[in-house]
């Protein structure tokens, strides 16, 4: 039996992870913004399911809840810091309201989770943290700029904090899911669109997501498939840094790094003629 912190966890994966945790046994700390939101599960599964009432934007409570969890669990083998959402709109079109909380939830609400569970981890001997990201950690699509901006920047940061931690026993993942039926979609922050944007690529995922073309946009990951894809990945022994999961993500970010990779074998006599003359 294994006990779980996990952040948003009121829809999408992380609703899925707790009720299949709690389902195989495990006990869940399970943080939300409205508490009654788990009332159900709460009633089901009783002492096993811790919950805390959460906003991942402010760090001070971000900081006491995941304290008081470690402290009424005593242990907490893995941190799963998923709590986000997306903004749409062009980089033009979003207000700087939209910027800001977006970045707060996703960049900084994301850090300050990994931030406040770490000394915990330490102190224990060690645990492992899963952080949601998404495909498009990797690649871009037209209109979700700031979204892509919070998700690229989580990585780099889980990707630099992973090496500081590694001697402490602290393993850390990012799970990186492609377009899935989580309710993503129906949560999005959208900011107004501009005419001049109507006969761009930017109007053209706009209808695609949300206007006369809605549907087209393929919506092909299934959430039971990845959510027992993260637990497992959690359960391994080796867990992998990346966990990309959907087939059409694995296509788009394997044409992206091969794309990257040839762009930089093509500059690399450029590249490599910068260094000093000795």
């Amino acid at each position: 039996m294994a006990t779980w912190f996990i952040t948003g966890a009121s829809s999408g994966f992380g609703l899925g992870l707790a009720r299949d945790l709690l389902a195989r046994g495990d006990r869940v700390a399970a943080t939300v913004r409205n508490p009654q939101a788990l009332a159900a599960l709460k009633a089901q599964h009783g002492q096993a399911l811790w919950v805390g009432t959460l906003d991942v934007t402010d760090s001070a409570a971000v900081s006491r809840v995941i304290g008081e969890a470690f402290e009424h669990l005593g242990r907490i083998d893995v941190v799963v810091s998923n709590a986000a959402y997306g903004l749409f709109g062009a980089g033009e079109e979003v207000s700087d309201a939209q910027i800001r909380r977006q970045i707060d939830t996703n960049l900084i609400g994301a850090m300050q989770v990994i931030r406040a569970a770490l000394p915990h981890l330490r102190a224990q001997g060690g645990g492992r943290i899963l952080q949601l990201s998404s495909e498009g950690g990797q690649i871009a699509y037209p209109n979700f700029g700031v979204y892509h901006a919070s998700k690229w920047g989580i990585e780099g940061f889980v990707e630099a904090v992973a090496q500081e931690v590694a001697p402490f026993g602290i393993q850390m993942t990012l799970i990186e899911p492609g377009p899935t039926a989580t309710g993503f979609a129906s949560g999005l922050d959208l900011a107004d669109a501009l005419p001049a944007y109507a006969a761009t690529p930017s109007g053209a995922i706009r209808r695609a997501l949300l206007g006369e073309n809605a549907g087209e946009f393929p919506i092909d990951g299934d959430v039971a498939k990845m959510v027992a894809a993260i637990i497992a990945c959690a359960d391994s022994a080796e867990p992998p840094r990346r966990l990309l999961l959907g087939s059409s993500a694995y296509t788009r970010v394997h044409a992206a790094l091969t794309a990257r990779l040839a762009e930089l074998e093509a500059h690399r006599a450029i590249t490599c003629a910068m260094d000093v003359d000795r």
